[in-house]
């Protein structure tokens, strides 16, 4: 069915299924109804008047605010989205349409969802959109939709980033640099070249495609893993091999990437049995989702050195709190999530978010890779 939120009478409720528990929202919207639309950004602060095409912050709000307001709409923006009194909460029971990033989440709970009765759309400004509980969302009949493909490259960058940083040890020799230090021993006994390893990613979608694109000239052994096997085409472009057992991957890899969607199927997925297959001291670069990891089987891991070193964005929850134990761990390289929110991909997700806006104004279908939830169904990266 083709989803129409707005334009003339939109559909009516379409049948509640005992299966699958799906019962639409009726709309009853027209071409000049005025939409509460709310953005919950990160806070740029001091940083937000440094460049003019940073977006994706509260003070500049994806830079469609004239533009919504100018149709009537209402737009409201916050980061404070935590809690029974946070702003975003205030909101929850008449807004149409919310707006979150995968870098500072709105995390939509069953009960929130349950509280909005005017809720319609939820959108993500980027990729990502695990920080909703999507069967909730199907279950109540709303619309989840993604910016698909908006930051990409800039995560598959970032993880090519890591391994070198891992691979080359690099963090303990930029802090005895900062700390007035010289001893090029404490850096040089665990610094490998790259060439010649064996490079597993553990997904091979948009991102890990890219990553192994990325990967060929240092002549890497490199493998994925994956529901889909590549073509045969797109296997020699990137020069990786399929392997379908990820027991029979892991252990073959120096560096393991993982680059899997989070999902009830692999929430947890690297516990501490996982990470026993993997090759004493190998190197994990986790861009995809924090909870994907056994928090503390991590920990446990790179303390006793099977986990050479561990690197990535993600963490849970979002924000981290100070106390989280990987700040704290040895052989880390991890940073706050900023894989995907560079200045270009800030444009392309702020684009694609106001591109799907006016769709929905207008009635109109969205481009189909960006749904992560439609008419009750989910994704198949999802189920």
């Amino acid at each position: 069915m083709a989803m129409r939120r707005a334009g003339a009478a939109i559909r009516a409720c379409v049948s509640s299924s005992s299966s699958s528990g799906y019962v639409a929202r009726q709309f009853h919207a027209s071409s000049g109804d005025s939409k509460k639309i709310v953005g919950v950004f990160y806070k740029a602060n001091e940083y937000a008047s440094k460049n003019p095409n940073f977006l994706g912050c509260v003070e500049n709000a994806l830079g469609i605010r004239s533009w919504l307001e100018s149709q009537g709409h209402h737009y409201i923006v916050t980061d404070d989205k935590e809690g029974p009194d946070c702003e975003l909460e205030k909101h929850i029971p008449d807004l149409h349409v919310l707006i979150s990033t995968p870098f500072h989440p709105a995390y939509v709970t069953a009960e929130r969802i349950k509280k909005a009765k005017n809720l319609q759309l939820l959108l993500t400004a980027g990729i990502g959109s695990d920080h909703i509980d999507l069967q909730a969302a199907a279950a109540a009949g709303l619309t989840v939709a993604e910016v698909t493909g908006s930051n990409v490259v800039s995560v598959a960058e970032d993880e090519l980033m890591r391994i070198l940083i891992l691979m080359r040890n690099f963090v303990p020799g930029y802090n005895q640099v900062v700390n007035g230090e010289w001893n090029v021993a404490g850096i040089a006994y665990r610094a490998y070249d790259l060439e010649g390893k064996t490079v597993g990613t553990v997904g091979a979608g948009r991102i890990g495609k890219l990553l192994l694109q990325r990967l060929k000239p240092f002549g890497c052994n490199l493998l994925y893993h994956d529901r889909l096997q590549m073509g045969p085409e797109m296997e020699n472009e990137t020069g990786a091999k399929y392997v379908e057992s990820l027991n029979e991957m892991l252990p073959k890899c120096d560096v393991v990437v993982v680059n899997t969607p989070l999902t009830e199927k692999t929430r947890g997925m690297f516990n501490r049995e996982m990470i026993g297959k993997m090759k004493k001291g190998v190197l994990i670069v986790n861009n995809a989702r924090g909870a994907i990891m056994d928090r503390q089987a991590v920990v446990e891991a790179v303390e006793s050195g099977h986990i050479g070193g561990y690197s990535g964005d993600v963490w849970d929850p979002q924000p981290a709190p100070k106390d989280h134990p990987w700040r704290y761990m040895p052989n880390q390289a991890m940073t706050p999530h900023i894989s995907g929110t560079t200045i270009d991909a800030q444009l392309r997700y702020a684009a694609g978010t106001k591109d799907m806006l006016e769709k929905y104004f207008k009635g109109e279908d969205f481009p189909a890779q960006n749904y992560i939830v439609k008419d009750g169904e989910l994704a198949p990266q999802y189920r």
